[in-house]
């Protein structure tokens, strides 16, 4: 049992089990509802992309289908993951390692997906001549596992470091959150510092392709339709790295509540969960598949009508 004489951490907190209540189960039910609902959005526009062999032949609908494909495997480790800790279902620390691994890699993967994406439009802009050669479907292909490669190096290092030194803790039995994994202050300090610097980053090179392809706009010489509409759309990533940094201070507002009486910060951490980390992830897509004018009206059909468009339109 925690010592009662000190606060709570946020690890112990989050192993005090709760009574199955009227409110507990409407929280359940509102979460399954949120998770089910957009995890159903992504897949028909998944399905959606799939409809036209163009689609699936450009690098800009290529990487929206990789972040539809992302947001999904975040949303359904998201909702798995609450609904072991809702009924205090306790996991082998190795098997959390690899749900808690996969969760923030899929965190991760957003914004460096967001970030091709602007550079994808930003070459499309400013050298129309080589965009062909630079962003082909098979080069697009080739970023997505790099971008996969760089989004697990952060917790990547904490699996390791506690593998090698102390194999026994992945024996033992916990409730699964990224806090039951770090046992030392200096993974919390790393995950902190690297997260910031992705974030940065990000945001510098959005800045800079918004720069060039605003610069480009202005120019005599550019096809200022098309500028203007990738600068839309550079502006519209900037948006989705804004929702994005909302998922990051998750963290951060759930390390805040545990400062306050338990009560209080079971209550917190339910609205942290949905309005901070989920609902971001959820409209980042749809916001960005609504916007775009030859995927809108397919999508559209294929939600409402369930697919029966196929058979009364061209594909």
């Amino acid at each position: 049992m925690a010592n009662t004489s000190r606060p709570l951490t946020v690890a112990e907190m989050q192993a005090l089990a709760r009574a199955i209540t009227d409110e507990r189960i409407f929280k359940m039910f509102l979460i399954l509802f949120t998770h089910v609902l957009f995890i159903y959005i992504n897949i028909v526009m998944m399905v959606t992309l799939r409809s036209k062999p163009t689609f699936c032949s450009t690098a800009r609908y290529i990487l929206f289908g990789h972040m539809l494909l992302n947001d999904t495997l975040h949303l359904c480790v998201g909702l798995l993951l609450y609904v072991l800790n809702s009924f205090f279902f306790t996991l082998m620390r190795a098997a959390c390692s690899f749900l808690v691994l996969l969760s923030a890699t899929t965190f991760t993967v957003a914004p460096l997906n967001l970030a091709v994406m602007s550079l994808e439009r930003y070459v499309a802009v400013c050298f129309p001549l080589h965009h062909c050669q630079l962003a082909t479907p098979s080069r697009t292909l080739l970023a997505i596992p790099l971008i996969w490669a760089a989004g697990c190096v952060n917790v990547m290092t904490d699996v390791w470091v506690l593998f090698s030194s102390e194999p026994a803790f992945y024996l033992a039995h916990s409730v699964c959150t990224i806090e039951q994994l770090l046992l030392a202050p200096w993974q919390g300090v790393k995950m902190l510092v690297l997260n910031i610097l992705l974030f940065l980053s990000v945001s510098l090179l959005l800045l800079y392709t918004y720069v060039a392809v605003f610069l480009e706009a202005r120019s005599a010489s550019s096809d200022k339709a098309s500028a203007h509409k990738a600068l839309k759309t550079v502006l519209l990533h900037a948006f989705q790295l804004g929702l994005a940094l909302m998922s990051f201070l998750y963290v951060l507002l759930e390390s805040l509540a545990s400062q306050l009486p338990f009560a209080i910060y079971n209550q917190l951490r339910f609205l942290n969960f949905l309005v901070v980390l989920i609902l971001p992830r959820c409209l980042s897509s749809l916001v960005y598949g609504l916007r775009d004018e030859a995927f809108k009206p397919l999508f559209k059909r294929q939600f409402l009508f369930c697919g029966s468009w196929a058979k009364v339109g061209p594909p």
